[in-house]
């Protein structure tokens, strides 16, 4: 008998596997870290190697730990950090060069350039997004120009690009399957968001081989099977969605309107708008959200760089906590941030400014600051960013969100699930399962082998842990929001173009 669900959930810091029973219960996960280096300013790097193993490594562990044959599971899930970019030989199936990760800023003069000739309105009309060095296109195109490698695999016709999912299925398959998802392809830069299918004209504007891009495949359904020597038995991969869509889905926001923030190593704010293709304006992005069958649902994205990632840095690089834990009791340790904000640009801004020279600041600091006001202001900028993109989505819509429902790690401290109420002047909502985007990926399986039947009998399985409503008056509010948008005006702009466009050549 088929019990479980195994969603495979590759993270920006870590590679977590989550066996799901029939109940949408957990009954077993494992999980490993994730290193990053940092080669020089703006670059964030990953191993895709690591990437594998720890993905693998953590299954075989969830499994291990469940006690269960192999063959109790019914389809594996995959959810994964999105535009973070891999590039593989297709012969040897070895990576070309380091995967980039997401965060990497190496590709934003290409971006600029394209900018600079016009070509951003073409972009927004075919892609849905903005020219930023956030998507893979750019990262694929700066490889091509700049590594050696990677252009001999192109034109010897071995080149292969994917998102982690497309290179977590190569591997669970041997090789044999090269596919992606509609959501994953949605944020490329090469999709065009109407046909779901590659575009020709992004494709060549920026010189990208088609032969080196994965099948695009719904999101829900059998694209692949695994081979056996991988997690013990032939395993149906019946379900993919980038992290954030994943994410979308396990909070069950079905129905237009249905709004949803993911409080990662970054933050991501999406609305579900159904089947209307939308088209990106003011800084937001239109995204598939999920393909179902022939069906497609979009959404409009607000995407902020720095999360629960800032937490991180107050903890590893600044030493100002001993552990993410104590965040919220040092920030309650103080009434305010005696004027104090932190803007945390530190690989740019993303939504809804979208400036890819934007720098951290700290401003407003006096003799009386100390530890405890930057923690705090630490933690409300993370709302602050959150409370931009969705004042933007609503004006957008012409529709007030009317509540926020969250997840993610950082979504655990109350206190800046609080504040995030109060500086929304909204209801936020979190589940009893925070990690909803392993959930997401679940169910997307589950639903394409019959585990589950329908969505109704999903909502069954998704439970309330508590709502936070805001305490603040309007005029608090706008208060500190002019703050905050006078300290972002501070950091924007800080670095020229030439301070990120220096290269290394693999060869």
């Amino acid at each position: 008998m088929k019990k479980y669900i195994l969603a495979l959930d590759q993270g920006t810091t870590s590679s977590r596997a989550v066996l799901y029973d029939v109940q949408g219960r957990v009954a077993a996960m494992g999980q490993q870290p994730l290193r990053s280096s940092y080669p020089q300013a703006g670059w964030v790097e990953q191993d895709p190697e690591e990437i594998w193993q720890t993905q693998i490594d953590a299954a075989r562990q969830a499994i291990a730990d469940a006690q269960i044959d192999p063959m109790e599971i019914a389809a594996v899930g995959i959810t994964n950090q999105r535009e973070t970019t891999v590039l593989w030989d297709a012969e040897s199936g070895l990576p070309l060069c380091p995967a980039f990760v997401w965060q990497c800023r190496r590709s934003a003069p290409v971006c600029a350039r394209l900018q600079a000739d016009g070509w951003e309105p073409f972009f927004v009309e075919r892609t849905g997004l903005l020219l930023d060095a956030y998507f893979s296109g750019s990262k694929i195109k700066w490889a091509l120009d700049h590594l050696e490698d990677v252009r001999q695999a192109a034109s010897a016709g071995r080149l292969r690009f994917g998102t982690v999912d497309s290179w977590l299925v190569w591997n669970l398959t041997g090789g044999k399957v090269h596919v992606t998802d509609a959501s994953n392809a949605s944020r490329t830069l090469l999709l065009n968001l109407r046909s779901a299918r590659w575009d020709k004209d992004c494709l060549e504007r920026l010189g990208i081989p088609a032969e080196s891009l994965p099948e695009v495949q719904p999101s829900s359904g059998v694209v692949a099977e695994t081979v056996p020597a991988v997690l013990g038995a032939s395993l149906p991969v019946a379900g993919i969605a980038g992290d954030q869509q994943a994410a979308l889905f396990g909070q069950l926001a079905l129905s237009p309107g249905e709004a949803k923030c993911t409080y990662g190593t970054g933050c991501f704010i999406l609305v579900n708008l159904g089947r209307d293709c939308p088209q990106a304006r003011k800084g937001l992005l239109a995204t598939i959200a999920w393909q179902r069958g022939n069906e497609l649902t979009y959404a409009a994205e607000g995407s902020v760089f720095m999360g629960g990632a800032i937490i991180q840095w107050l903890r590893d690089q600044m030493e100002l906590l001993p552990d993410v834990a104590s965040s919220a009791s040092v920030a309650t340790s103080v009434v305010d941030t005696g004027g104090v904000y932190l803007v945390p640009a530190f690989v740019g801004l993303g939504a809804p400014y979208w400036d890819m020279y934007a720098r951290g600041v700290i401003v407003g600091l006096t003799q009386s600051s100390r530890r405890a006001h930057i923690v705090r202001a630490a933690l409300e900028a993370i709302a602050y960013q959150v409370a931009d993109v969705v004042s933007l989505l609503s004006e957008e819509r012409g529709k007030v969100i009317e509540q926020l429902k969250v997840d993610g790690g950082a979504c655990r401290n109350d206190f800046l699930m609080q504040f995030q109420a109060d500086i929304l002047g909204l209801r936020v909502k979190r589940p009893q399962n925070i990690e909803t985007t392993s959930l997401g990926a679940a169910f997307l399986a589950g639903c394409a082998v019959g585990f589950w039947k329908n969505d109704d009998e999903l909502r069954k399985l998704v439970t309330l842990d508590r709502s936070f409503d805001p305490a603040l008056l309007l005029s608090q509010r706008q208060d500190l929001l002019q703050g905050w948008h006078r300290a972002v005006e501070r950091a924007r702009g800080w670095v020229t173009s030439g301070a990120t466009s220096s290269v290394r050549n693999s060869g």
